[in-house]
């Protein structure tokens, strides 16, 4: 086949580089250049060149032809101009959710693409095709599974792309751990073999979050207040830089502290000792994507990448049509530390339906009670 290999100078792509070349492909890299590495430099150490060097330096060991792409326009419309709208509105974006739909499998895919049978990357996610006879709709087409490894599964940052981007995607590492694609890069002397994973928001780099929330948005104090009492225990810079169920960076004393809410209208953020004083076990969604319609009202939501995987059901009558782009989810138990803006990832078991983004008014009793939403914006 004539593959498209995106590289970002990481173990894990480099890796999948290695794979689809000894598998006789015809292979050329693609190394995707994003606004960011260039404009902001000033807040701190955005480190694409030494990415771009790794990147090169696996091309040069199997003899594939590496190309850089610019796609700094399609970055600020699609990936950070949404993420700071969402600040604004004092959601909590996943802008890596975006980057893999509108960018690596959008901007990339739709420009650049066309020439090549398949886009590989080293994302740890697999994908099969539906069995034949499903009742949900799914025979033929592409399902995406959970990767091998329960920690490194990166199905979350994928749920939000289409079937047709599914349809076109390869991940050569899904059946591996970490543990063994990087042995493997050892093995294979790969530069990258000993380099960290990148940590963080994909276009930002090293650069520190709050500095490039801060350049953009500024800086404007307004009060943190007790949820039990709502005395006024400390100052915030700008509810922007606040997400609900943070714990660190808040600068007060006789903790533990947990943001359980905010209001947008008068720039105030809500702590309380008890993470749970404001968990919820509704979550209605927006912009739903479905890739299958579940078998039946059960199935397994996750609200952060990493975590676990909460037990819970469609809500009475919603049973997931394709193009049903609103529904709410109801979880076994209470969860903690939901926000809106955050992308709730739906599966049955091994498979990822799809996602949907979670609304403003997913509250919980004490809020209810407060009359406050998460957000305090529509």
């Amino acid at each position: 086949m004539r593959v498209a290999a995106l590289l970002s100078g990481g173990v894990d792509s480099s890796v999948a580089l290695a794979r689809a070349c000894r598998a006789g492909h015809r292979v050329t890299a693609f190394y995707l250049k994003i606004w960011l590495e260039e404009e902001l430099r000033f807040l701190g150490n955005c480190p694409w060149e030494e990415d771009l060097a790794f990147a090169r330096a696996a091309c040069a060991r199997y003899g594939v032809p590496l190309e850089v792409v610019p796609l700094q326009q399609e970055y600020h419309r699609e990936v950070v101009a949404h993420t700071l709208a969402e600040l604004r509105r004092g959601h909590t974006p996943s802008p890596d959710l975006r980057c893999n739909r509108y960018i690596k499998l959008g901007a990339f895919a739709d420009r650049w693409g066309g020439d090549y049978d398949c886009i590989v990357t080293g994302h740890y996610a697999r994908r099969r095709r539906g069995p034949a006879g499903d009742l949900r709709g799914a025979a033929g087409r592409w399902q995406l599974l959970r990767g091998r490894d329960p920690v490194k599964d990166q199905t979350y940052f994928l749920a939000a792309i289409t079937p047709s981007q599914l349809a076109r995607v390869w991940f050569p590492l899904g059946d591996e751990p970490k543990s063994a694609v990087r042995d493997e890069a050892a093995a294979l002397d790969l530069p990258s073999a000993g380099r960290p994973d990148s940590q963080g928001i994909c276009f930002l780099g090293n650069v520190p979050y709050r500095a490039f929330v801060a350049a953009h948005l500024g800086e404007q104090e307004g009060p943190i207040r007790d949820w039990s009492s709502g005395v006024r225990v400390g100052t915030h810079r700008g509810h922007w830089f606040h997400t609900i169920g943070q714990r660190q960076g808040l600068g007060l004393g006789s903790g533990p502290w947990y943001v359980v809410a905010k209001e947008v209208a008068d720039n105030t953020v809500w702590v309380s000792h008890d993470r749970d004083v404001t968990a919820t076990d509704r979550l209605p969604l927006g912009r739903v994507v479905w890739r299958q319609r579940p078998s039946g009202q059960a199935l397994s939501v996750r609200i952060r990448h990493g975590e676990a995987l909460l037990p819970g059901r469609l809500a009475a009558g919603e049973n997931g049509e394709t193009g049903a782009d609103q529904m709410t989810v109801v979880l076994d138990e209470p969860e903690p530390g939901v926000a809106p803006g955050q992308y709730a990832v739906l599966y049955e078991d091994e498979v990822c339906l799809g996602c949907g983004v979670i609304a403003t008014g997913a509250t919980g009793h004490g809020q209810a009670a407060r009359g406050l939403s998460l957000s305090g914006a529509a």
